[in-house]
């Protein structure tokens, strides 16, 4: 009885890991689930890039430092406290200079121009013809023929302008 009550508050608090190597560690997995998430993925959601690659790895980190796999709770403190101060450090950026704005954001992208679907850019961004219809209700259309210009922005929401 008396183990399952006592605490070992040295191990709870003294990290097994040297904090600049924590840091290092978190450095480098935000940075490559960054540029993998900027280059390769963009969908049509409300949440940007940065927002969900956070919410991904402080979930992933902090429930590492919460069910002992790390040896200390410090070490998930370290970790989601890097990636935190890397997003704020890549929106500050963004805010800041024009051209990380470009490297962190993805340009729009015209799905509909004048009516016609832009099947190159569909391709291109994996969204099929039924997404791209399902999209277009969501904003109130009923047809791509009354759709002017349609993007996908960077941030994932589609951006529609109608013909009248």
């Amino acid at each position: 009885m008396d183990k399952l009550l006592s605490i070992d508050w040295d191990t709870m608090f003294t990290p097994s890991l040297s904090v600049a190597e924590m840091i290092i560690r978190g450095t480098i997995t935000y940075w490559f689930c960054f540029l993998y998430i900027r280059f390769f993925r963009r969908s049509s959601g409300q949440l940007n890039i940065s927002d969900i690659l956070l919410i991904t790895l402080i979930s992933d980190a902090a429930q590492n430092s919460m069910a002992g796999q790390y040896e200390s709770v410090t070490e998930g403190f370290v970790l989601v406290g890097t990636l935190v101060l890397w997003d704020y450090v890549i929106n500050w950026l963004g805010y800041r200079s024009v051209l990380f704005d470009r490297l962190s954001s993805p340009e729009p992208a015209l799905l509909i121009k004048d009516g016609v679907m832009q099947r190159q850019t569909m391709k291109k961004e994996l969204i099929t013809e039924d997404e791209l219809l399902g999209l277009l209700r969501g904003q109130g259309v009923e047809k791509p023929e009354e759709v002017k210009l349609c993007y996908l922005e960077g941030s994932g929401n589609v951006s529609v302008i109608q013909k009248n």
